[in-house]
């Protein structure tokens, strides 16, 4: 077994990241654009250090740990399989597979505002799940979208550890931070670099290429009342079903911060079908 860390971007000094800050939370909450940008630099960067020179065996590509409602990282990871698959058919070697971690556990603390330490408090109790057998003889490279304190990174071995995966595994990231000097709540400044209110989002949503994911969802949630009520309004039935939709599949109903936020939702839903009704539509 050999395990290998691969990142596209090394952050040693916050005044070059090696990406666009704005385009990196864009990506974060849901730029479907930026995420195919994000996927293809990292599958030409890979191939490049680990796959041209050599023979490639059945590889297995592995996303974030998620419930219900995909990562961003889950967004990034598609267009990395297209752009990779492209290359693997052409040059004849067999194209990706796909499985999934499951994980039991969502919080609605903010990570990107974590130290190290308490990163591992916060997922130590959660837990990670994967197909053993749909691996055996299979190479796993695991995606995510940054590395700052390895806190996931150690979950996943930890979870490697717990199945005696005795597969070869790659650790892909998009960026890295090197640089130890710099507190690892530059995740957050990164994070939240172009979405600095609710109101931010609407130039995400209302693009062609949008993908909802778990940040996205919880940041909508979590947000104060009143400001979210003006959000909610001016968006679409369909944005709005489906954000519903994907905060129920996480069980976000069951946490109290949400819950609020939750039954305008719910009400808003209910009333705009019920006029439907009254109207004959």
């Amino acid at each position: 077994m050999m395990t290998t860390t691969y990142s596209l971007h090394k952050i040693t000094d916050t005044g070059n990241f090696g990406f666009c800050p704005d385009d990196y939370s864009r990506f974060k909450f849901g730029d479907d654009e930026v995420a195919e940008r994000f996927g293809i630099g990292l599958a030409e960067g890979f191939i490049k250090a680990y796959l041209e020179n050599g023979p490639v065996p059945q590889l297995v590509v592995v996303s974030s740990p998620y419930s219900f409602i995909p990562t961003a990282t889950f967004a990034m990871k598609n267009h990395f399989v297209f752009r990779l698959n492209r290359w693997l058919a052409i040059h004849g070697h067999p194209v990706l597979q796909e499985t999934k971690v499951h994980r039991t556990i969502t919080y609605k603390e903010d990570y990107g505002e974590l130290d190290a330490a308490q990163r591992l408090k916060l997922i130590g109790n959660d837990s990670f799940h994967i197909d053993k057998a749909f691996l055996e003889g299979k190479k796993i490279l695991f995606l995510d979208d940054i590395r700052i304190t390895g806190g996931h990174e150690k979950m996943i071995l930890k979870m490697v550890d717990t199945y005696d995966l005795q597969n070869d595994i790659y650790l892909l990231y998009y960026a890295e931070l090197q640089n130890k000097n710099i507190h690892p709540n530059i995740e957050n400044y990164l994070n939240y670099h172009f979405v600095k209110s609710i109101f931010h989002l609407e130039k995400i949503i209302q693009q062609e290429q949008f993908f909802i994911n778990t940040r996205l969802v919880k940041y909508i949630l979590n947000y104060d009342y009143e400001s979210f009520c003006i959000f909610l309004q001016n968006q679409s039935d369909k944005f709005i079903n489906l954000l519903y939709n994907m905060a129920l599949g996480n069980g976000y109903h069951t946490i109290e911060a949400y819950q609020k936020n939750l039954n305008f939702i719910s009400n808003y839903l209910f009333n705009s079908k019920h006029k439907s009704v009254q109207h004959g539509n």
